[in-house]
């Protein structure tokens, strides 16, 4: 995403990075300096994220937890932000959360945001994977009030994605995006069961791979992330489902999407806490690897 980010947005704009990684944030550098085409483009690395705040017009945000973005934020805001120069694009700041959290977490910093008149704050979760971040295919769920908010996100956003969509105001594009996930949660799972399935039953893993994806079973954890070796290409099964979307995060996002189901009358998800119990289990056993491992773990005899 960053190094779209870099790409994209003017030479003479200056790009600042802030990681708990250090590592991750140096080889970022070295990779923009060596790869920039007549003049080194200004990447810089920033000591902690108030720093960002206090430098830039734009802050974008991307985080596991929502702890994190929490904590993130209480940085940010821990006393008033200096007045943005004169020189500057925009006259206030926007922040833009791409986190996927709970959107009540959410609604609560754009409040302490706007409360606090350090700017203007948008959620922004996305959707599409390393692939996509890495393609600049992502697509963006916005949630804010303000159409001309939405509209500034938007232009920032389309450095890193090919769709931004106004879900609604503040927090919608978290309910949106829970919403997206929990059906990549549960359709995940049956893909992984009726692979191991059909294979079981002795169906050749690729043309039953052709089948379902020509047919009503098709969808994404079937074509582009199929668990099974040598029926998407470039799928992390490939790789020893090394990579792609981990386990830990599929497990986080749909316990989000459960709990926030809880706190809206009628919205019943009869399949989530199965599902819940699907993932626990196999983050106990393959940690980090991407969530479409179910698979393996289904051949071994997993079973809730």
């Amino acid at each position: 995403m960053a190094k779209n980010l870099r790409a994209k947005i003017p030479k003479e704009d200056t790009l600042l990075i802030c990681d708990s990684n250090a590592d991750v944030t140096a080889k970022f550098v070295k990779e923009a300096s060596s790869t920039a085409e007549s003049e080194e483009l200004d990447v810089k690395i920033s000591k902690d994220p108030r720093e960002v705040a206090e430098k830039c017009t734009t802050i974008l945000t991307a985080l596991p937890e929502p702890s994190h973005v929490k904590g993130v934020f209480n940085t940010i805001l821990s006393s008033a932000l200096p007045p943005l120069p004169k020189s500057a694009t925009n006259s206030s700041r926007l922040f833009i959360d791409t986190s996927t959290i709970d959107p009540t977490t959410s609604r609560s910093i754009a409040s302490s945001v706007h409360s606090s008149s350090a700017g203007h704050f948008v959620d922004a979760p996305m959707s599409g994977g390393t692939t996509g971040a890495s393609k600049a295919s992502l697509t963006f769920m916005v949630g804010t009030d303000s159409p001309d908010t939405y509209h500034r996100a938007r232009s920032a956003l389309l450095h890193l994605g090919a769709r931004v969509l106004h879900m609604g105001p503040q927090g919608a594009g978290l309910s949106a995006k829970l919403a997206n996930n929990y059906i990549l949660a549960i359709s995940n799972i049956a893909v992984c069961e009726a692979m191991n399935l059909g294979i079981k039953s002795g169906l050749d893993a690729k043309m039953l791979g052709e089948l379902v994806n020509s047919s009503t079973g098709r969808c994404w954890a079937s074509e582009v992330n199929n668990p099974v070796e040598g029926v998407s290409d470039g799928a992390p099964v490939d790789r020893g489902y090394e990579g792609g979307f981990g386990v830990g995060l599929m497990r986080k996002d749909l316990r989000l999407a459960v709990e926030a189901a809880e706190g809206v009358e009628g919205a019943t998800l009869v399949l989530g806490r199965p599902a819940q119990k699907v993932y626990e289990q196999v983050e106990g056993k393959e940690s980090g690897k991407d969530f479409s491992v179910v698979y393996k773990w289904l051949q071994e005899g997993g079973s809730i």
